[in-house]
């Protein structure tokens, strides 16, 4: 399956914007999807994923402001990020992995395709 990752640009603080991830090639539904993202001289941190069965679930700085969800129908998964700070700068990449335990849904080495990153950049 090929992940096609979208939606990142420039943003005020406090602002928001909608991440895309676009797949084709694969059976969609029965795919695990999850975002990371990433900043110069750091590591991949996990940001949401969401289960085929539609369940979310968030890393800690991700609750309450952003929010996964997927449309089956058009093979996408969302990732709506509010209230937004510097701090969200980064590279956003999704990733997809159709065997993933609900305790690896935030290890990188649990997905077996990645999209290529979108970048988002949050400053006035």
């Amino acid at each position: 399956v090929q992940l096609q990752a979208s939606g990142g640009g420039l943003v005020q603080p406090g602002g928001s914007l909608r991440l895309s991830c676009t797949a084709s090639g694969g059976a969609f539904r029965s795919y695990a999807i999850g975002w990371f993202r990433q900043t110069p001289g750091k590591d991949h941190e996990y940001v949401a994923a969401i289960r085929q069965n539609g369940i979310s679930y968030y890393g800690d700085f991700a609750k309450g402001r952003f929010t996964i969800s997927r449309d089956n129908g058009k093979n996408t998964v969302y990732l709506q990020m509010n209230s937004l700070v510097p701090e969200d700068t980064a590279v956003y990449y999704c990733a997809g992995g159709s065997r993933i335990i609900l305790s690896s849904l935030s290890r990188m080495s649990a997905y077996d395709y990645w999209g290529q990153g979108t970048l988002v950049t949050v400053s006035s």
